[in-house]
């Protein structure tokens, strides 16, 4: 049998996003990962973001239509212009965002719209600077790219917020001269909402050194304060130099479906069309006639979930701060608390869960695993662990009621947690 590693580019992306064990076998990703273990030692997963919740009726309803309707063979290779024209209304509607329908592209989820756009726009040998922690697919396309990550922490504050590191991002852009600046706002895991403030810095510093703004958006509807979302679009004067990603999935509870779309000037759509058509060339015709119908109609579905993802904040959050000492994070956005243990234990987040998995059936994501090895960021969430409040009401309540659990049994064992038992 030929070689498999004399072409090395999917084991670079394997190791780039730290998929490689120790003996140079590829794991699975650390989402997957968790919900194998939390299936195997019987825990509750509140690791991996997928809602738990299901998408609305109607929704289900206009996709058997379309399907019915005969919307079952390719679609056009830039989408559907309903969804297309749709996403260009609901981008206007809900974010002053001014977009026409040219400047929209469908993917199969956001994966594929950021993987394409990196692929289009970074040229080989080039730099890329995103904030961290990060999503793992953003490293896996650098990779892909040829390109180099460089990364700037967002942290704590000690006040179950968190903020960028501002100096070291001007540090950063000055010394790397990036092609591309990937900003994620709403942020995984942080659910740190950039200020519109914050985003005009970005695009200052994108034209001094004449760099792309990538901006990952998939939880812009997910929202859970009056601060709102600001897409960098709006906020960067050169709006040009400005290509969004976003996705139906996280809003209408649809992940499966991998309903996505990138949106920017029409050469540059057209440039991130060219390599998209080669990844999947399109996918999920009647899904995308049925989002279509949905973003264009006049459901309650999203304000309905962001009040129930709120509802079930309200469950899963008080209940990580009964654990004495634990810092548990207020999440302005999205799907996660992030849950520092430092204070009570001297294990890293990896231990940790395993740990909190098997003695108290609990089961998260180290934050750790959404960062370089050895990075500001990753020293800083060394011992933090992120927990899904998305999935379903049972599994939030049932998490609530072991993390109080968890929370009196260190208050009679104060170094339960500790590597020395």
């Amino acid at each position: 049998m030929p070689d498999i590693m004399r072409a090395p580019l999917w084991h670079e992306m394997a190791e780039s996003a730290g998929l490689t064990n120790p003996d140079g076998s590829i794991g699975e990703t650390i989402y997957g990962q968790m919900t194998k273990f939390a299936a195997e030692v019987g825990a509750v997963n509140l690791g991996q973001g997928a809602p738990g919740t299901e998408p609305p009726e109607e929704l289900i309803e206009a996709t058997a239509a379309a399907m019915r309707a005969g919307f079952n063979q390719y679609a056009p290779g830039q989408g559907f212009p309903q969804l297309l024209e749709a996403v260009a209304a609901q981008r206007s509607r809900d974010f002053g965002q001014n977009v026409s329908p040219d400047e929209v592209l469908y993917t199969a989820g956001a994966t594929e719209g950021l993987t394409a756009a990196i692929l289009a726009l970074l040229p080989r040998g080039g730099s890329l600077v995103a904030f961290e922690p990060f999503y793992d697919s953003y490293p896996a396309a650098i990779a892909a790219a040829g390109g180099t990550l460089h990364t700037v922490p967002i942290l704590p504050d000690g006040h179950g917020d968190f903020g960028p590191d501002w100096e070291a991002f001007d540090r950063v852009v000055a010394e790397v001269e990036p092609q591309i600046i990937l900003v994620n706002t709403p942020h995984n895991p942080t659910g740190f909402i950039f200020t519109a403030d914050d985003l005009a810095r970005i695009g200052r510093a994108a034209a001094s050194v004449d760099a792309w703004v990538l901006s990952d958006e998939v939880y812009e509807q997910l929202v859970l304060t009056d601060q709102g979302h600001v897409p960098p679009a709006v906020a960067i004067e050169d709006s040009a130099r400005v290509v969004t990603v976003s996705s139906a999935g996280k809003s209408w509870n649809t992940t499966g479906w991998k309903i996505g779309w990138v949106i920017a000037s029409p050469e540059v759509r057209q440039a991130v069309q060219t390599v998209k058509q080669f990844l999947s060339f399109t996918a999920g015709g009647p899904m995308q006639i049925g989002m279509a119908d949905m973003l264009s109609g006049d459901s309650q579905f999203v304000a309905e979930n962001r009040a129930s993802l709120q509802a079930r904040a309200d469950v899963l959050v008080p209940a990580c701060r009964t654990v004495p000492g634990a810092e548990v994070s207020t999440p302005r956005a999205g799907y996660f608390t992030v849950v520092d243990f430092s204070a009570v234990t001297d294990l890293d987040a990896f231990e940790l869960n395993e740990r909190l998995a098997r003695e108290f059936s609990l089961v998260g994501i180290p934050v750790p695993a959404l960062c370089r090895p050895g990075s500001p960021a990753y020293e800083a969430y060394r011992s933090s662990i992120r927990y899904s409040f998305c999935k379903s009401v049972a599994d939030v309540d049932k998490g609530a009621q072991l993390f109080i659990a968890l929370g009196g049994h260190l208050r009679e064992n104060p170094d339960a947690l500790r590597s020395k038992r």
